[in-house]
């Protein structure tokens, strides 16, 4: 097995809408670019913005993924998002249970 951090990553999006959030999440699990998707429906997200700082309720997920799918899951975010700017962004896993990332692997898609 390849190391852990060299496969597999959580990757972390952002919205303003859960429900539109939690349905990203969906799309991605059903595609095969992500096993499962962690999420969190009320957070609060600080920002500068345009020149001003933004202080907003949003919603977060955390996806379980193989690092060579990120770049699919940004097109799809890309593409889907309502954000002209979203957040995306993929955190390497140093470890875990083997069992919980053989079962990452089964159920996404080969890079």
């Amino acid at each position: 097995m390849t190391g852990v951090d060299e496969e597999y990553c959580e990757v972390v999006v952002t919205a303003g809408d859960a429900d539109w959030l939690a349905r990203f999440t969906r799309t991605l699990v059903e595609e095969r670019l992500a096993a499962c998707g962690h999420q969190l429906a009320a957070i609060r997200s600080v920002y500068r913005w345009q020149g001003s700082v933004h202080d907003e309720p949003e919603a977060r997920v955390a996806l379980h993924t193989r690092r060579s799918l990120v770049p699919a899951i940004v097109a799809r975010t890309a593409e889907l998002h309502p954000y002209d700017v979203p957040c995306v962004i993929a955190l390497p896993l140093v470890g875990g249970n083997p069992a919980y990332l053989r079962w990452i692997a089964e159920e996404t898609r080969p890079a």
